[in-house]
C-alpha cells in the first residue's frame, strides 16, 4: 500500500483456490488494521494464512448500515479497512454496495482489488459466443415471482448469468427450461476452481436429465449461464430491414420498434435505439 489517506479496499478472494489471491491483494490484508468480512468465521483462517493481523469487522446483509458506520469511525480514525466476501468480489451478489456507497458518500476513498469473479470465470469457459451478457445474480426463491422475473428476461439479446444455490438448482433449472424454451443452451458451472468443479454444456432440455443423473452435480456453488436468444446472435440485418420497411410507410419510432419486437422477438429498447438511428440516417 502507498497511499497516505485511509482508504476502503475492496477486496476480491479466491473461489476456493489459495493461489487466485493476487500479491496486490494479500499485502492489502497484511497492512490494513481493519477488516469487513461477511462471515468473519470463515475470513479468519484466510488472514491466518497470509499472517494478517488485521481485527474483523462483521459486515453482512443484515448489519450492513451499521457495518458501514464503523467503516466510516475506522476511516475517521486515519485507519484504512479492507472489506471483503466469503469468497469472490464483495458486492457481486454478495454484501458491499451499500457500504462502499456510504463510504463513497462520506467522502473517503475506494480502492477495487480486481481478482476472482464467479460469474466472469465462468463465462471465460464457457464458450458462449453471443457479444453481450446480462448478470442477473439469484432469482426470487417464490416460483411465481421467478417466472415474472425469466417473462422479463426471455427475450433479452443476451446471455443470462444467474447465481444458484445446491437446494434450489433442480428447481431453477426446471423453470429456465420451462420459460425460456428446452432449445437454448445452457452452461452450468459448478465449484469454479474447487476440487470438484465442473463445466458442462447442454440445452435446457437436457439439462434436468444431465443433473438428476448424478446427485454429486447437484452439490456446490452454482453459476448458470443461458445464451442468448438466436434471434441476438445475428448481424442485425434482418431487424433493420423490418424496421426500415415499417419507417418507410411512415410509422413512428415508437410504434415501428413495437411491431418489430412482435416479428423478430429482438428487445424492444434495442429496436427503439436502432429505429431512431436509422431515421438519422446511420
Amino acid at each position: 500500500m502507498t497511499e497516505e489517506s485511509p482508504a476502503l479496499y475492496v477486496v476480491a478472494t479466491p473461489l476456493g483456490n489459495l493461489g487466485d489471491l493476487s500479491t496486490r491483494a494479500a499485502d492489502v490484508l497484511r497492512a490494513v488494521p481493519w477488516v469487513a468480512a461477511e462471515d468473519t468465521r470463515h475470513s479468519a483462517p484466510l488472514l491466518r494464512h497470509l499472517g494478517a493481523s488485521a481485527r474483523l469487522l462483521p459486515a453482512h446483509q443484515h448489519n450492513e448500515e451499521a457495518a458501514a458506520q464503523q467503516v466510516i469511525d475506522r476511516l475517521a480514525h486515519g485507519e484504512s479497512v479492507a472489506l471483503i466476501s466469503d469468497a469472490g468480489t464483495p458486492a457481486i451478489s454478495d454484501p458491499g454496495a451499500r457500504l462502499v456507497g456510504r463510504v463513497r458518500e462520506a467522502g473517503y476513498k475506494v480502492v477495487p482489488l480486481p481478482g476472482a469473479c464467479a460469474a466472469v470465470a465462468a463465462l471465460s469457459a464457457s464458450g458462449i459466443t453471443a457479444p453481450h451478457w446480462l448478470f442477473h445474480g439469484f432469482l426470487p426463491t417464490r416460483a411465481k415471482q421467478r417466472e415474472e422475473v425469466l417473462r422479463a428476461l426471455a427475450t433479452a439479446p443476451y446471455a443470462l448469468v444467474f447465481y444458484e444455490a445446491p437446494h434450489r438448482i433442480l428447481e431453477t433449472v426446471a423453470a429456465l427450461q420451462t420459460t425460456l424454451g428446452k432449445d437454448r443452451r445452457i452452461v452450468i458451472a459448478r465449484e469454479l476452481t474447487k476440487l470438484f468443479e465442473t463445466i458442462h454444456a447442454c440445452t435446457l432440455g437436457e439439462a434436468m436429465a444431465w443433473l438428476e443423473a448424478d446427485a454429486n452435480q447437484q452439490r456446490g456453488e452454482f453459476v448458470l449461464i443461458v445464451d442468448a436468444p438466436v434471434a441476438a446472435e445475428d448481424d442485425g440485418a434482418e431487424a433493420d430491414r423490418i424496421l426500415t420497411l415499417l419507417l418507410d410507410e411512415g410509422l413512428p419510432v415508437k410504434q415501428a420498434a413495437k411491431l418489430a419486437h412482435a416479428i423478430t422477438g429482438v428487445s424492444k429498447n434495442m429496436l427503439y435505439e436502432r429505429a431512431l438511428a436509422l431515421r438519422a440516417g446511420a
